[in-house]
């Protein structure tokens, strides 16, 4: 499981140009599966993100967490993390979790993360215009 993390001051996610939601102050997640993931990949990660110090405390030095400063989240699938370009200029994805079974643990994803802070999702597998305003810029890559 791999996910994108960056810190945002705002984010949106349109399909067919409707926006299935926006955020304000939070993180923009991108979030992608490998054959190998379960549960508990799921489970670790958003313990992780949850309690990521990344957000600003009163002094501007990155220490609190997206609970402490009470943030959202927009959480985005993204199989193309999985993306191997070793063989050519051309990416395979066959690292990438087939798309029911992925849907499944992105949908275990965003309801844990929703028992700690409000989410808002994108259209799993719909092509999706994603907008954002960067916030630092910090940007992190998570994996397990």
């Amino acid at each position: 499981m791999k996910v994108v993390v960056q810190r945002v001051l705002e984010a949106s996610c349109t399909v067919n140009k409707q926006i299935t939601g926006e955020i304000g102050k939070g993180f923009m997640l991108l979030v992608g599966f490998t054959n190998t993931d379960t549960k508990d990949n799921v489970m670790e990660m958003v313990r992780k993100i949850i309690n990521l110090r990344i957000m600003d405390d009163e002094n501007h030095v990155m220490n609190k967490s997206i609970l402490d400063t009470k943030g959202s989240i927009l959480s985005i699938s993204q199989f193309t993390l999985y993306a191997d370009t070793s063989k050519g200029n051309r990416p395979s994805y066959i690292n990438a979790m087939k798309g029911d079974e992925a849907i499944k643990l992105y949908r275990l994803f965003n309801d844990e993360l929703k028992k700690y802070v409000p989410v808002c999702e994108g259209v799993f597998g719909a092509d999706m215009k994603i907008k954002l305003i960067n916030d630092g810029p910090v940007t992190i890559i998570l994996e397990r």
